[in-house]
């Protein structure tokens, strides 16, 4: 045979070989991204933060308000905020009390504070380890004026911040977004 039919051929075998491994690991891919699908990539522009947010939410400014919002652009009332506050920066978040302490504190000082029309009831808070950092996630269920609301939220402690880092949604399609946005909520990382 000669040299350049064999070089063919060789080229043919190797792509025949090749195909399925490449199908597999395509595969492999799909079914990792899965676990964000519908979700997109933010990082803060100084790389201190990232998290992840629905399709089809877009980024508002509100002058005076959270350093960071997002919004659905269909169901409005579907949000994401992030608020950084100062705290001593020898404090940690175990320090500042219990999951169940902070998320109190977080009720009547942000989800439902006094003269705010809104009520809150805390139903779930926990603490959770990530990337050597300890988050407590709080789940609330808000009454408003006409109708009710579900928020998830979580903070985090680290160099003299704290990030509450919040979503929700209206109750009606909570049962529909829940698992959504819980990855959302849970997302939330320090970078640097």
């Amino acid at each position: 045979m000669p040299p350049a039919t064999m070089e063919t051929t060789h080229r043919d075998v190797m792509s025949a070989l090749l195909r399925p491994t490449l199908a597999a690991l395509l595969v492999l891919l799909l079914v990792g991204c899965g676990a964000t699908t519908g979700l997109n990539g933010y990082q803060s522009p100084n790389g201190r933060y990232a998290f992840l947010y629905p399709s089809g939410w877009t980024e508002v400014k509100v002058p005076g308000g959270p350093e960071r919002v997002f919004h659905d652009l269909i169901n409005s009332d579907e949000t994401l905020s992030l608020v950084t506050s100062a705290v001593d920066p020898d404090r940690s978040l175990t320090s500042l009390g219990s999951p169940a302490e902070v998320g109190e504190l977080l009720r009547r000082r942000a989800i439902a504070p006094e003269g705010s029309g809104r009520t809150a009831e805390l139903v779930d808070a926990r603490q959770r380890q990530s990337d050597g950092r300890t988050f407590y996630d709080f789940d609330y269920h808000v009454r408003l004026a006409g109708h009710d609301r579900h928020e998830l939220a979580t903070v985090v402690v680290d160099r003299g911040q704290l990030y509450t880092f919040a979503v929700g949604t209206d109750q009606r399609r909570w049962d529909r977004i829940h698992t959504l946005l819980s990855k959302v909520v849970t997302s939330f990382t320090l970078l640097t």
